[in-house]
């Protein structure tokens, strides 16, 4: 698995993608991976998979994720009373990333979107989120595609 991350983080030197393939079919084959979950409000899982894009520097130093999710379960009124939305949190069996630099779009007055922006600063942190999302795409049936 870590030659495979290696082998992906250094293919993304300009930008990708993991978006939902609706025709892939999830089988968890390995034991190795753990669920992984993002959050806006601690304890409280996001239903809704995020399309995210990924830049990186092209030496590797530095890289941001953007997740954009249309009408996450966060503004549902039934997780209202769940809490406040105080950033996002990436959560797996490693632990926790987290960014405060999330974003909500209305549309009538009423909330439809979210777009939430992680920076990471070194390539120990590049290579962390690509294991995170390793075990977010196995979860939730995601693929990688490579900006053209």
């Amino acid at each position: 698995i870590m030659k495979f991350i290696t082998l992906i983080a250094s293919i993304l030197p300009l930008a990708g993608a993991f978006a939902p393939t609706p025709a892939f079919t999830s089988s968890r084959l390995s034991t190795e991976l753990y669920d992984a979950s993002i959050q806006f409000v601690k304890g409280l899982e996001e239903k809704v998979v995020p399309d995210i894009s990924m830049t990186r520097a092209v030496d590797g130093s530095s890289g941001t994720a953007t997740f954009k999710f249309a009408n996450p379960n966060v503004f549902d009124a039934s997780t209202a009373s769940q809490g406040e939305v105080t950033g996002m949190f990436l959560v797996d069996d490693e632990g926790e990333m987290a960014t405060t630099d999330v974003n909500a779009r209305f549309s009538n007055g009423k909330p439809q979107a979210i777009e939430s922006v992680l920076v990471m600063k070194s390539p120990q942190e590049w290579d962390r989120f690509m294991r995170f999302m390793e075990r977010y795409a196995e979860a939730n049936g995601l693929a990688f595609t490579k900006a053209g």
